[in-house]
């Protein structure tokens, strides 16, 4: 947006602000102006005359408002008020609904007072906000508009890194497609301290660029760091299960159940694979009375199929199964 576009929502922000006297109705059309030009220097300054001049008003008015615009001057005053955490994760929840637009550009999250004091583990929480919608990130665009804060990972896992944080940062540019930091991360909390978290993040990162025996090497790792923890074996075997070795991944399936009994992802997971493995009728019957029970449907359905791949299985207890697939 030009310099004269953003002059201009700036001015009619006004209007309500001074002569209507509504300055939460202001704040909603200075974050329309922030969203169009993120870099713009005009509707921070506005936000920070609306902030000294009608704080209480302010306050009270956006208080549980959701709407973007609410919590980006939000983040802002933050911001202004030196809550540098508060400040990182309000952006973070705003650029996780609108990842199409550049927020990280604006001028105070990329200034000194900012980068130096917010928390590893703030900038961490903001960097999951991101990617609470789901939305696809690795693309040259989104890339870019990221780009502030790659900035913000690298400068504050420079100065304070947090093993655990900096694990849970490396989720945003690993799904940015920027694998090099994600690992960069991973191998600077390990000279702080090796931590499970860690070799998670590297094990994933590994499995998303499709490389999974490093993957499961990760993975290994994650499992002789915290040996009680029964996510991990799950994870370890939908990785030997990718890899097609379906009684490893039966045999994990297993050993997870050896630390959590009633878990019923591990038990269905290890009646799928027991069946791919040998085509056991009761096997199968026992996935057939899990998979209702499995609230990932996208998980489930890789389960059934596992299962109904199996060898000399029953074809209506196929039918059957495949009947419990979720579109």
């Amino acid at each position: 947006m030009s310099n004269q576009s953003v002059a201009a929502e700036v001015g009619l922000a006004g209007v309500p602000a001074h002569c209507g006297g509504d300055p939460v109705a202001a704040v909603e059309l200075l974050g329309r102006a922030v969203a169009s030009a993120p870099a713009a220097p005009e509707p921070y300054a506005a936000l920070a005359g609306l902030w000294r001049e009608h704080r209480p008003e302010l306050e009270k008015g956006l208080a549980g408002s959701g709407s973007v615009s609410a919590v980006t001057a939000q983040a802002y005053f933050f911001f202004l008020d030196g809550d540098m955490d508060d400040a990182a994760m309000a952006l973070g929840s705003v650029t996780g609904a609108r990842p199409d637009v550049g927020w990280g550009a604006a001028p105070w999250f990329g200034d000194d007072r900012f980068l130096g004091a917010v928390s590893a583990e703030a900038l961490a929480e903001a960097c999951l906000r991101t990617l609470d919608y789901g939305h696809d990130l690795d693309t040259e665009e989104a890339r870019e508009r990221f780009a502030p804060w790659f900035h913000a990972i690298e400068t504050v896992s420079g100065s304070r890194p947090v093993p655990e944080s900096l694990a849970s940062m490396a989720r945003l540019p690993r799904a940015c497609g920027r694998y090099e930091l994600a690992f960069a991360l991973c191998d600077r909390a390990d000279a702080v301290e090796p931590v499970m978290w860690t070799a998670v993040s590297r094990g994933a990162t590994w499995r998303v660029m499709g490389d999974l025996d490093r993957a499961a090497a990760a993975f290994e790792s994650a499992v002789a760091l915290d040996p009680a923890n029964w996510s991990l074996f799950l994870d370890l075997a939908d990785i030997r299960a990718e890899q097609g070795d379906f009684a490893a991944a039966a045999d994990l399936a297993g050993r997870g159940l050896e630390h959590e009994p009633g878990e019923v992802s591990l038990r269905a997971a290890r009646a799928a694979y027991r069946t791919r493995h040998s085509g056991s009728p009761e096997e199968l019957k026992a996935l057939i009375a899990l998979a209702p029970h499995l609230t990932n449907p996208t998980y489930r359905n890789q389960l059934i199929d596992h299962a109904c791949a199996g060898p000399k299985l029953p074809r209506l207890l196929v039918a059957k199964a495949r009947r419990l697939r979720k579109n």
